[in-house]
């Protein structure tokens, strides 16, 4: 027992030294890991110079601090009073140990001309100039210009013919795009537009009025479609009708049942005269019906039109449905007024004009008549206005007929 006690004591020099060096070696790991940590939430060049050339250098020290630690083993055991032949030989043991280990990863002999300068170091402007770095994309912006140096998405969509300054203006088309990967989320969308009949050069025009299908699922457009296809349209007609209203498949099937339904019963058309009507202009399944509704009792109420009569008129002009109402009454108006006036006095004036030389009805050419002013205007107004001449030389004239 007392024999044990001994060599307790003899040992606890290094026991103490043993203590000291793994304290060391916990704070040494903690600033590391601290560290690495930071450079990883920085995502800065610096931590890429850190794992290639700070990583030898630390594993470098732990063979150095092992080192020492032996040394200081050693001398404290030449220290004691009474040396063992055993600790010596523990300490000459891990002493070859650690010499044959730290060969194995030698420094490199230009390690310290590699290692990056500190943080704080001043440097030259050129050297500062040298430095990689890339500008921080904005927190917050009113264009999509500012990300799209930084967007892989963004550059694609421009190539593609997208106009970023009209998508912006959309309520929320930009944070959309900033969220969508082209491969994942994009390209699948352009395959099936190309699919429906989307021609390659009409995508980027596509895209520009309706970015919102980039956020449909595939399988919903593709039901659409197939909807269509069940009511007997024909695919150039599907893809004519996609081309013509981009928002069209972003109308779910029920709310395009509802919208063929109401132009088949409002106009009085068979299927096949609501497919051609639709077909020849799309935008009427995805605009306003309350324009629709109104331009049709203008139609019967104010201008007198029959049933049968607006069924003929919205047939042969399918865009008549979606006209200003001020614009329809207007042309209107004028065409009545004309329609109205005496086919005598029409036929008066175009002789006069025909014998001045003036009769000139392209609105293309100079000194264009525009046929209102032949029939509407009074004789006095038509004459220095229109014929650029007396009145008396007008009535003179009518006598020579």
């Amino acid at each position: 027992m007392a024999s044990l006690t001994r060599q307790i004591s003899r040992c606890s020099p290094l026991v103490k030294t043993c203590t000291v060096v793994n304290c060391t070696e916990q704070l040494r790991k903690q600033s590391i890991k601290t560290w690495t940590f930071s450079l990883r939430q920085l995502d800065l060049p610096l931590f890429s110079a850190y794992r290639k050339h700070c990583q030898p250098v630390l594993k470098y020290s732990r063979t150095l601090l092992f080192n020492n630690y032996v040394q200081c083993c050693s001398s404290s055991t030449e220290l004691s009073q009474n040396p063992e032949n055993k600790s010596l030989s523990l300490v000459n043991k891990l002493e070859i140990e650690v010499g044959s280990k730290s060969d194995m990863n030698p420094l490199p002999e230009d390690l310290e001309d590699a290692l990056p300068s500190p943080a704080l170091e001043e440097i030259s402007e050129d050297e500062a100039l040298q430095i990689p770095a890339k500008p921080p994309l904005p927190f917050e912006s009113f264009t999509l210009q500012d990300y799209v140096d930084s967007s892989e998405t963004l550059q694609k969509l421009v190539l593609l013919g997208v106009d970023l300054s009209k998508v912006e203006k959309r309520p929320g088309a930009g944070q959309l795009l900033l969220k969508l990967d082209f491969e994942k989320d994009i390209k699948k969308i352009l395959l099936f537009l190309k699919d429906v009949g989307v021609e390659d050069e009409r995508l980027g025009a596509f895209l520009t009025k309706n970015p919102y299908i980039l956020k449909e699922d595939v399988e919903n457009l593709e039901t659409r479609v197939a909807y269509l296809i069940s009511k007997k349209f024909s695919k150039e007609a599907i893809a004519r009708m996609v081309s013509g209203a981009p928002y069209l498949l972003l109308f779910s099937v029920e709310r395009l049942d509802n919208r063929l339904g109401f132009f088949q019963k409002e106009l009085g058309l068979n299927t096949q005269k609501t497919r051609d009507l639709v077909t020849r202009l799309p935008r009427l399944l995805t605009g306003s019906l309350e324009i629709i509704k109104e331009n049709l009792k203008v139609y019967e109420l104010e201008l007198g039109f029959t049933q049968n009569e607006i069924r003929h008129i919205i047939h042969r002009i399918p865009k008549n449905l979606g006209v200003n109402k001020k614009k329809l009454t207007e042309t209107f108006d004028y065409l009545h007024n004309v329609f109205n006036s005496k086919l005598l006095r029409i036929k008066e004036r175009h002789m006069f004009l025909k014998f001045l030389g003036r009769a000139q009805y392209d609105p293309k050419e100079p000194n264009y008549i525009s046929l209102e002013k032949l029939v509407s205007l009074p004789d006095e107004v038509f004459c220095a206005e229109v014929a650029k001449v007396e009145v008396r030389d007008f009535e003179i004239f009518l006598k020579t007929l």
